[in-house]
């Protein structure tokens, strides 16, 4: 029989039937009875518990009177005599306490808070509360208990709702959240979630008042600050879409053996702003680095890189530049002073011995622009620069060295204690060197500490006999790796040999397919994993997260030591990116983008050696990434493979691979190769449709034939739905605006219908412009909200902050200066973190636009003062230049300087001419009919207004300063005058408009 106490009190026969029960009474014992299954309770308890503190006379008789019922009622409905026992003691309701509801809720939830995977943790939790169905006790007996476990249930929803966040459920999420924050307007992390959800949904501007309604109801109510969690959910909304976080200092996984250098490098880290470890390989570095990294700190490993800039961006979750715009990227050290200009950050660089000369350019660069920046290196050497405090690390002193080898023995040798003098002989043996003394200890699993020692003993007098002109320390570090070399197994040297070609680690597979035989007649070695097991143990590689590793010093001892498979390397990565290519154009975007991502150390290493040794392959593996580095935002990191290849084959494409060709071409640096000539050779279907795009906005090509390049694209659903997007932006910047909605409609459907983040973000963008110029608010917001969204799926962040602006400038013309205002705020935010000026100039623009709207005159003025110098990017700039300038301009008509005003908005016409963008021209010309109409040269300035909306193909609803200018000339001339003067000017066919009014200095008069 079950028993369910967490709402209407029962008693279920096992076909799910409820047993009668009687009366509040005997409900109400058997709830108490229930709350306490399998153990005794006491007849005070129970009175207590259906009486309070108050009993009636004769409660004790009544209580016997009323357990003899229950027993029957029990017994009636089919449960077994004696369910219900009695005892010296008391009472007790004879059950597994897992046939009562409310003990399988307690060990469901306790099993979900330790559970740290968040689908089990919601699953859990789910199952938990769907045991409930009303108020607990049903208001039977005992309130105190009742009240504890309606605050269990109230936790156990508030930890479901945290598992579903980190799932991504937030839309899901709002309307429970809504409800349960009303009944609970005072639990903070209730709303703290909702503020989570509705900003996870794109709905940031809700999140805010939501949060600025339960700060003033704590003020009002307890005269309390929001608690951590609550500022932190408010802090995360207007730092909306950050990049991701910056790689924090790995966490070892041994312990520290504590040395002298620590202290010398915490106390040289408090009085120099650059530190460097210097000392050999195996030293320990790198561990005392991340034992002295303390407060906000990025690690950046550089042993597998050559280009420091770029690791540095990775690491700190930078990237060059955006997905939905095209743009030139700017030069990552740039980006890099932006990014951490503002911030206070110990940056770590790890292993800088290859890269010093470029170690030491970055950071002279970056401490000289980013005053809160500390750089922490590890390197063999100096970098070499003023200011620069060198810490030497050098060998461990014997004491610690031998607790080393002690603790390292401990973890391979449990229970077994090695002989101490055995030890000492050891360490110093090894002269002390932590790596050296850890890859000895290993060898205790099979060898004793005496034969250790012995075994040293003997390598390295023969050792002695070699190089002598090498560094002691590389010697015995050599020698150490070599002498736990040849206690391989000749299987095991062979794979850590060939593993030795995978610069950032590998999973199973693709070691066996790297590492085969080559005259194996089957893809996969049936052994790998077992050698890989003995690999691990003997301290050889590490295992961790599913990927197989290996430290550098010893990978590049094992590169030595084996054939060369940088071939088969390359061509099973080659494999690796043509799978995943066509993934990255539909709904298994970010798994094929994540899946990249972990292989990124080791596509550069097959694009390095197949740039130089096999160009085809390189070609074609460029090709394959294209797509990637455009949603991953880091377009510029193929330029120097791509010059490689260009360098290789000249103006002659290698056969069958043109169209790679090209894409190698408009991503190289410039080699003077004319890729047009080569386009006009192929016959089509694109195989990869987004040539077109990378082609059309490349600053090293002039576009002379793109109508029928476009036509090679293919007619699949995806290059359908890529083809509407230009098609759109074609009719758009030519004024044809029902046209250019009608193809990004199909265009959404088409990426709809594909799953495609990157196209229906681009096309939602786009659409949501439209309805704003048509004054369709909320169509509007809910477009512009879901675009927000998935840009941040993608980890667009420097889109996302720029379609914030894109969201306020629309809610701002609708009327909502304080949503626009935490909009531009939160996006001015994101782009100091993301080092994006284009974006914080059209943010600093926007604050400028809420000021001057409210009259702050001077304040506007010094926001696009301070927004104007920003704007630089020769592409994705221009549209935010034109912006800047008008909106600078009708501050300057407002002020009365009419030149001043004149100057601007006729560089924002010249801005919108040189891009082709009619739109952009329309908002031009409208700021100098503004002008016209303070020189009351009222018939011009209405003429000019119709010029605009020609232009542009439609007019802008809500646009407060054309409703201003229109009011004022119409109230002057009449409405019969403007009327001739506005359809004389929109009637004028857009060539002959631009023609006589696109000059640079267009005479407006005076």
């Amino acid at each position: 029989m079950q028993f369910a106490i967490l709402g209407p009190v029962e008693a279920r026969r096992p076909d799910g039937t409820s047993v009668p029960l009687g009366g509040p009474q005997l409900r109400g014992l058997l709830a108490l009875l229930a709350l306490d299954a399998g153990r005794v309770v006491s007849a005070g308890r129970l009175i207590d518990g259906l009486h309070g503190d108050r009993p009636p006379e004769g409660a004790a008789e009544a209580l016997q009177s009323q357990v003899s019922r229950l027993r029957r009622r029990l017994r009636d409905g089919g449960a077994a005599d004696g369910l219900v026992e009695f005892g010296p003691a008391g009472y007790r309701l004879a059950v597994d306490p897992q046939d009562v509801d409310v003990h399988r809720f307690e060990r469901l939830a306790a099993e979900a808070r330790a559970t740290p995977d968040p689908a089990a943790k919601s699953a859990l939790l789910t199952e938990a509360l769907a045991l409930w169905r009303g108020p607990a006790l049903d208001g039977l007996a005992d309130p105190p208990r009742a009240a504890r476990l309606a605050e269990l249930r109230l936790a156990a929803t508030e930890d479901r709702v945290e598992a579903d966040l980190a799932l991504g459920r937030h839309e899901q999420l709002v309307a429970e959240l809504r409800e349960l924050a009303g009944e609970h307007p005072l639990r903070e992390r209730l709303t703290a979630q909702l503020i989570r959800a509705l900003h996870g949904s794109g709905r940031s501007a809700e999140a805010l008042t939501a949060f600025a309604e339960i700060r003033e109801r704590l003020a009002d109510e307890l005269g309390a600050d929001p608690s951590p969690e609550l500022a932190d959910a408010h802090v995360a909304v207007l730092r909306a879409a950050e990049p991701a976080p910056a790689r924090p200092v790995p966490v070892p996984l041994t312990g520290f053996v504590g040395r002298t250098e620590l202290d010398d490098l915490r106390g040289a880290l408090a009085d120099a702003r650059l530190v460097t470890l210097t000392g050999p390989g195996g030293a320990g570095k790198t561990r005392l680095a991340i034992e002295a990294a303390a407060g906000e700190a990025c690690f950046v490993e550089l042993a597998t890189t050559t280009d420091v800039p770029r690791a540095v961006l990775a690491a700190l979750g930078l990237r060059e530049q955006g997905v939905l715009a095209p743009g030139v990227a700017g030069e990552p050290a740039d980006r890099l002073a932006a990014a951490l200009a503002d911030r206070s950050l110990l940056l770590v660089l790890d292993n800088c011995e290859h890269v010093v000369a470029e170690a030491a350019r970055l950071v002279r660069r970056l401490l000289g622009a980013c005053a809160g920046l500390r750089v922490l290196a590890t390197s063999r050497e100096p970098l070499g620069l003023t200011g620069e405090k060198v810490v030497p690390v050098g060998a461990l002193p014997a004491g610690a060295a031998a607790r080393l080898f002690t603790d390292r023995a401990a973890a391979v040798a449990p229970g077994s204690v090695p002989d101490p003098g055995a030890v000492a002989r050891i360490c110093a043996a090894l002269d002390g060197l932590p790596l050296a003394i850890e890859l000895a200890a290993a060898r205790l699993r099979s060898l004793s500490a005496d034969d250790i020692a012995a075994r040293l003993g003997d390598r390295f007098r023969l050792l002695s006999r070699g190089d002598r002109t090498a560094e002691p320390r590389h010697r015995t570090l050599r020698g150490v790796v070599e002498w736990s070399w040849d206690l391989l197994e000749p299987d095991e040297q062979r794979l850590a040999a060939r593993f030795a070609v995978f610069v950032g680690g590998a999973r199973l597979e693709a070691v066996e397919r790297v590492c085969a035989e080559p005259d194996a007649h089957r893809d996969t070695d049936p052994d790998a994993e077992a050698l890989f097991t003995g690999l691990v143990e003997k301290s050889f590689v590490e295992f961790a997260d599913g990927r197989y590793r290996m430290l550098e010093t010893i990978r590049a001892f094992c590169a030595e030591h084996g054939d060369d498979r940088r071939a088969e390397h390359a061509r099973y990565f080659l494999d690796l990116a043509r799978a995943a290519e066509p993934k990255l154009r539909g709904a298994d975007q970010l798994t094929a983008l994540a899946a990249l991502t972990a292989e990124h150390a080791d596509l550069h290493a097959a694009l390095r050696w197949s740039a130089a040794e096999e160009p085809e392959t390189a070609v074609r593996l460029i090709a394959a990434l294209t797509w990637y580095w455009w949603l991953r935002g880091l377009r510029s990191e193929v330029t120097p493979f791509a010059d490689a290849v260009v360098a290789a084959f000249g103006a002659e494409p290698p056969p069958g691979l043109a169209e790679e060709y090209v894409l190698c071409l408009i991503q190289a640096s410039g080699a003077g190769v004319e890729p047009e000539p080569i386009l006009r050779a192929l016959d089509g279907p694109l195989r990869y449709p987004y040539l077109f795009l990378l082609w059309a906005f490349s600053p090293h090509t002039k576009v002379r034939d793109g109508a029928r390049l476009a036509a090679l694209v293919g007619d699949d659903p995806w290059s359908r739905a890529f083809t509407r997007i230009g098609d759109g932006l074609g009719a758009q910047y030519s004024g044809r605006i029902a046209e250019a909605e009608t193809h990004f409609s199909a265009s959404l459907d088409g990426f709809r219908a594909l799953g495609d983040r990157w196209g229906e973000a681009s096309a939602l963008e786009k659409l949501a412009e439209f309805a704003d110029w048509r004054g369709d608010h909320v169509r509007f917001r809910e477009l512009m909200d879901e675009s927000v969204r998935l840009a941040g799926e993608l980890g667009a962040f420097e889109d996302a902050a720029d379609l914030r602006c894109r969201r306020a400038d629309g809610v701002l013309r609708a009327g909502d200066a304080e949503t626009a205002r935490a909009d531009y705020e939160a996006a001015a935010d994101m782009a100091r973190a993301a080092g994006t000026t284009v974006t914080l100039a059209r943010a600093r623009g926007g604050l400028g636009e809420i000021a001057r709207r409210a009259g702050d005159l001077a304040a506007a003025r010094r926001w696009y003062t301070a927004a104007v110098g920003l704007a630089v990017d020769p592409v994705t700039g221009g549209e935010t230049r034109i912006r800047l300038h008008t909106g600078f301009g009708w501050t300057a008509v407002a002020e009365g300087h009419l030149d001043e005003a004149t100057d601007l908005h006729q560089e924002a016409l010249a801005t919108a001419l040189e891009h082709g963008n009619l739109p952009g021209a329309a908002q031009a010309v409208e700021g100098l009919a503004g002008v016209l109409a303070a020189r009351t040269e009222d018939a011009r300035a209405a003429f000019l207004l119709g010029v605009a909306v020609g232009l542009r193909g439609a007019p802008v609803a809500g646009d407060a300063d054309v409703a201003s200018v229109t009011d004022r000339v119409r109230a002057r001339i009449g409405a019969e005058a403007y009327a001739e003067a506005f359809d004389r000017g929109r009637e004028m066919p857009p060539e002959q408009a631009l023609s006589e009014f696109g000059q640079r200095r267009f005479a407006l008069g005076s």
